[in-house]
């Protein structure tokens, strides 16, 4: 938020040719890594308690005080900190969204993206060229460990946002015994719904890191004896066979086509004839989306996934082919109403 320009002011600045839009592109990418900068060194958690000197500043954050005061003065023009009588101290916003102790903080997902971008998207020419990534997403998670809990924070945090809502789109037969979750790893969504449905155990497959964060998640909501963690790749391991229900949320836009019809291949043999499987996805080119931040978001996040992962965002109508291709009937979709990007894409297995 570098620049306080109104939406007409910001309207007419791109329309028009008399200066160049991208100057406003280089001061929001100077915002966003000094506010990730800022995030990383502490600064904003320093200062939760109150107004601080840049002396007592640079004591809690192992800064240099020349440099951190520099900093200070770009986040006060930024409008992440506010300045007087030779103190700092957080804006509103920042109080409200950048603490990591406040139950919805958007700090676990500012963290994960400044990291991303910062690491590494210097190369975003290289795979357009390629046609693929440069490297291997989950295994530079991996590698991670931080980065890789703010990442299963924010999917854990989108869920408990949007579960309840999906949990009453996703109705569960009286008789259904058995939900699995493909690379849900944070356990958020099995959670939700052995919480609706008392009948239910689930079955949480995703990569060893990923499941730490979804342990906590289980023993917390007292399920650990309804659900099992298995460590494993999406593509490799044992999703067992006989489900009812299988969750695919958030994961198959990580994908290029083949990669995923081959997984929902393996949803479709893990499933019972007639189970269902669900698809949490934001959508490319949905006519219902309203414009916005939403879209722009959307657009951002499928070039995001094509150069970090080969994946991309894809349209409904690719979805339904995937998934008649892979056995399924029934498809439908669902704008979720406590977001403006992501769609509930549901099919039957053909018995």
């Amino acid at each position: 938020m570098p620049v306080p320009l109104s939406p007409d002011e910001a309207k007419a600045f791109l329309d028009s040719d008399a200066a160049p839009a991208a100057y406003l592109d280089l001061l929001d990418a100077v915002s966003f890594r000094a506010v990730g900068a800022a995030l990383r060194l502490g600064v904003f958690e320093a200062l939760a308690d109150g107004p601080l000197p840049v002396d007592q500043l640079a004591a809690r954050t192992g800064g240099d005080p020349l440099g951190l005061r520099i900093l200070l003065d770009a986040l006060v023009g930024f409008g992440y900190l506010t300045s007087a009588d030779g103190a700092w101290a957080n804006s509103a916003n920042t109080s409200r969204w950048l603490l990591r102790a406040v139950p919805d903080s958007f700090a676990p997902a500012l963290s994960f993206w400044s990291a991303l971008l910062t690491h590494w998207w210097q190369d975003l020419e290289a795979s357009i060229r390629a046609g693929g990534p440069t490297g291997d997403f989950y295994a530079w998670l991996e590698q991670r460990p931080d980065v890789l809990a703010d990442f299963q924070t924010m999917l854990r945090r989108l869920a408990a946002v949007l579960g309840e809502e999906i949990v009453e789109l996703l109705p569960v037969p009286a008789g259904a015994r058995s939900l699995l979750d493909v690379g849900g790893g944070h356990a958020g969504y099995p959670v939700a719904f052995l919480t609706a449905h008392p009948q239910l155990r689930a079955t949480v497959v995703d990569l060893a890191g990923a499941l730490a964060q979804g342990a906590e998640t289980v023993a917390a909501a007292g399920l650990t004896d309804r659900v099992e963690l298995r460590a494993g790749d999406l593509f490799t391991a044992d999703l067992g066979a006989g489900h009812d229900l299988v969750l695919l949320f958030n994961i198959v836009h990580g994908y290029q086509r083949e990669q995923t019809l081959t997984l929902l291949r393996r949803a479709a043999a893990a499933l019972r004839p007639g189970g269902r499987v669900a698809l949490l996805e934001p959508l490319a080119e949905a006519p219902d989306r309203p414009a916005g931040p939403g879209e722009a978001f959307v657009r951002m996040f499928s070039l995001n996934l094509f150069h970090t992962q080969g994946g991309r965002a894809y349209g409904y109508h690719e979805l339904v082919d995937l998934l008649r291709l892979a056995g399924f009937t029934d498809v439908r979709q669902r704008l979720l109403t406590r977001s403006d990007t992501d769609h509930l894409v549901t099919a039957v297995l053909a018995g």
